[in-house]
């Protein structure tokens, strides 16, 4: 069950992101020919207002078909040096338009973040996490290197701040360390009721692509916190602010790849992205409604985030690659050439095959571990 739960959501996500190219798309004028629920064959249709809704085999999201996507390959064909389009194509309106429509799909999963959050804000949880005080980790297993013990930190301390951001409990503590690899940071500790400070440099943890300083919690101190609420209006403030601040920890995180970041631990594919939405949905109403909307909302929102992100890159048959052309033709009052088009749309598309791969073959792997676990 937890695989169609998982599924649902996924395709929501997919779909919000092309119903947001569908509002733009008709917004500027441009015929969308069709819309579909998922891929393949068609089992379902029905035309409404020329546009043909579908419903089709394969439930992997679904896809916003406009008129003119495939005038770049006709005009390749017939070997023309620019595009010929009608005026309600694609490439038959203005380049900042036809821009707009490219940013309107991942607009809306920043919108949908923003949205979850904001409920999340509204109706608040409780959860379980563990104090701010810790332990070295060496002392739990003596192969670990403990960065934190040779800056001075000792067992029991109490991280209480870490680069003068406040730290409430582990959570806290584990954010800032995971986000900061081979980066300087100032951790202010109390020990004995005495306040000190220290300098420690995180490393970089290859397999997980985060940073670590040899700590962990303290398992005697567990406890229960509740979230604070607010009204509606500010609510929906704090989602966008949320949203943000995770759009720019999703940058980081994508960057930490180029830092050497073992990529098939830290790109996951759809099996592993659907079994942790299911799971999630599964385990959080097993503490309650309210924890159960919210876990729900947070790795949706966090899973809408990385689309937005993810579209926006300027690679070529994503998005960001529609918006990068859209901008060089408008600075340059210039219709860019279809060979060059086609070339570089060659480029994206090797580039996602290899992340699609590499993504299905981690996949193959998690769930071969799963298996073996059992």
């Amino acid at each position: 069950m937890k695989w169609i739960y998982g599924l649902l959501c996924l395709v929501f996500l997919i779909l919000f992101h092309e119903f947001g190219h569908f509002l733009a798309a008709r917004l500027f004028g441009v015929k969308v020919e069709s819309f579909s629920i998922g891929f393949g064959p068609v089992l379902f249709h029905k035309n409404i207002k020329g546009t043909d809704f579908r419903i089709s085999l394969f439930p992997l999201g679904g896809y916003c078909g406009m008129k003119g996507e495939k005038e770049v390959a006709e005009a390749l064909e017939n070997n023309y040096s620019q595009i010929h389009a009608d005026k309600d194509s694609l490439y038959g309106i203005h380049p900042l338009k036809r821009g707009f429509i490219g940013f309107a799909g991942p607009l809306f999963n920043f919108l949908f973040a923003s949205i979850a959050y904001s409920i999340i804000f509204t109706f608040g949880y409780s959860y379980y996490t563990y104090s701010n005080k810790i332990i070295l980790a060496d002392e739990l297993d003596s192969s670990v290197y403990s960065v934190a013990r040779q800056a001075g930190i000792k067992t029991g301390d109490i991280i209480i701040s870490i680069n003068g951001k406040e730290t409430k409990d582990f959570s806290d503590i584990y954010e800032q360390i995971a986000i900061n690899p081979d980066k300087v940071l100032s951790v202010k500790v109390l020990r004995n009721e005495e306040l000190l400070d220290f300098v420690l440099t995180p490393q970089f943890d290859k397999k997980t692509g985060t940073g670590k300083i040899g700590i962990a919690a303290d398992s005697t101190s567990l406890i229960k916190k509740d979230t604070e609420t607010y009204n509606f209006f500010v609510s929906f403030y704090k989602g966008i602010i949320e949203s943000l601040k995770n759009s720019w920890l999703t940058i980081k995180s994508i960057s930490l790849i180029f830092k050497g970041a073992e990529i098939e631990n830290t790109v996951s594919g759809p099996v592993r992205v659907t079994d942790i939405l299911g799971s999630s949905i599964q385990q959080g109403f097993t503490s309650g409604i309210r924890q159960g909307i919210a876990s729900i909302m947070s790795l949706t929102a966090i899973i809408s985030i990385s689309l937005f992100i993810l579209n926006l890159l300027p690679i070529p048959i994503l998005d960001g690659g529609l918006i990068l052309f859209a901008l060089i033709e408008f600075f340059s009052h210039k219709k860019i050439n279809p060979k060059i088009q086609y070339y570089v749309q060659f480029i994206g598309l090797s580039f996602i095959a290899v992340l699609f791969i590499i993504g299905f073959s981690g996949d193959i792997m998690y769930i071969l571990k799963r298996g073996f676990n059992k």
